[in-house]
């Protein structure tokens, strides 16, 4: 029997799913959550946008979904978010009290103290008031981050390497939802991603992810990565899930958790301090996650279904690289930018992900919505290999087949990756 699978999202990210999970087997719609972003899903079969549909909860019942995969937290502040998990629609993300390890920052690094993990120095404030007096008390430098983790909170993350960066900054922000500040550790950073359902905890990727916007990891922090490494991990041979996820079961018990969790940690001093959790399918991870396993529909169902996943891997697809095809002004704000056509010269051997793209007779632009004051990430490029220098130079290749006028894309892809393997071949006390 087909499985129907409905994915909550845009762009890029639902475009990868729904097509991956279609190519194994499952017939698959999209909720469309924002206004744009709607080409990739629209090519696969049935969407609906938000703007006509304010509740998805009639179309689930129409479609009968045996999978609902949001892809943003943001949907469990809408209104029909308490009916969709009463009425017990397959959702896959942990929900109520267990969603907390993403949504607030300071619920989770208290919950990491409380279990053990490190993490680092952290502190919630109000205003510009309450920010000036925390740094003549603590000063150091700083994260700077919403504390709601949402799409749509006034601040993107501003990663500060020194008093003078923090001080200068903590003038500048918006402290409609106040402001968390956790400390600066340093740049040696890694993921890790996991399963959790049927009481077990199930190591699957190892990741990096680079959020600056050009070569080089220069200039600012776009608002989804630029780039992105993972790596087949399902023994956690780097230890992170050890150390940073399985200290938790207790509270992945006590709260019900089934669903994906992944962990960004940052080490400093031969130690791994967790930095970040998020609750969803990630934004670099899914695709080229889903790539890699042989059977990724029954592993997602088995896990919605609270039931601990087999796992089949591609052995020739244990490395897997994307980098974004960035449009013209990307991530500035540019007060207006043309409908510019976006060409494919021939066709991709690998994945090809589209994101803030329209289509007018038969040519495809960057997407000219009225809410835009900028360019746009107009597509992702995903190779998965045997090896992490065969999956760099394949998609190095085919991102070259992409054009549109003023965008770029990270040149420094073989040189992340190095760092990469460097950095986890020194982790001290790897599982074995």
């Amino acid at each position: 029997m087909t499985s129907r699978v409905m994915v909550m999202g845009v762009g890029a990210f639902a475009h990868s799913v729904q097509a991956i999970l279609q190519e194994d087997g499952a017939e698959t719609s999209c909720y469309l959550t924002r206004p744009y972003g709607h080409y990739g899903p629209s090519v696969l079969g049935q969407t609906w946008s938000s703007e006509k549909h304010p509740s998805p909860l009639p179309l689930i019942e129409k479609f009968q979904p045996d999978l609902i995969i949001p892809q943003a937290v943001a949907w469990a502040e809408q209104p029909w978010a308490a009916d969709l998990v009463k009425q017990g629609w397959p959702i896959f993300s942990p929900v109520s009290d267990a969603m907390r390890i993403e949504i607030s920052r300071q619920e989770s690094s208290e919950l990491c103290r409380q279990y053990g993990i490190p993490v680092p120095v952290f502190h919630h404030v109000q205003n510009r008031l309450e920010a000036r007096k925390l740094m003549r008390n603590d000063p150091r430098p700083y994260v700077l981050k919403n504390p709601i983790c949402s799409p749509f909170s006034p601040i993107h993350a501003i990663i500060c390497e020194s008093e003078t960066d923090t001080l200068g900054w903590i003038e500048r922000v918006d402290y409609a939802e106040g402001l968390f500040l956790q400390e600066y550790l340093g740049t040696e950073e890694a993921g890790h991603f996991v399963f959790i359902s049927g009481g077990e905890i199930s190591s699957l990727v190892t990741n990096q992810e680079f959020k600056r916007a050009f070569t080089g990891d220069m200039g600012p922090l776009a608002g989804a990565p630029l780039a992105g490494i993972v790596e087949q991990d399902p023994h956690d041979k780097y230890g992170l899930a050890r150390e940073l996820i399985h200290p938790l079961k207790p509270w992945f018990e006590k709260t019900g958790y089934t669903g994906p969790l992944q962990v960004t940690a940052i080490r400093r001093d031969g130690v791994w301090h967790a930095i970040e959790y998020n609750i969803r399918l990630g934004v670099t991870t899914n695709a080229l996650l889903l790539r890699m396993l042989k059977n990724p529909v029954d592993v997602l169902l088995d896990v919605v279904e609270n039931k601990t996943p087999v796992l089949e891997w591609h052995p020739e697809k244990k490395f897997g690289c994307t980098l974004t095809l960035a449009g013209y002004g990307y991530p500035y704000v540019v007060p207006s930018v043309p409908k510019l056509p976006v060409e494919v010269s021939a066709p991709l051997e690998c994945d090809l992900w589209w994101n803030e793209v329209d289509e007018e007779s038969g040519q495809l632009y960057m997407a000219n919505h009225k809410n835009f004051e900028m360019g746009h990430r107009i597509a992702d490029v995903n190779a998965c290999a045997p090896s992490m220098d065969s999956a760099v130079k394949l998609i190095e290749k085919e991102i070259r087949k992409l054009r549109c006028l003023g965008s770029y894309y990270r040149l420094d892809l073989k040189e992340l990756s190095q760092k990469y393997l460097s950095l986890l071949s020194s982790e001290i006390n790897p599982q074995q």
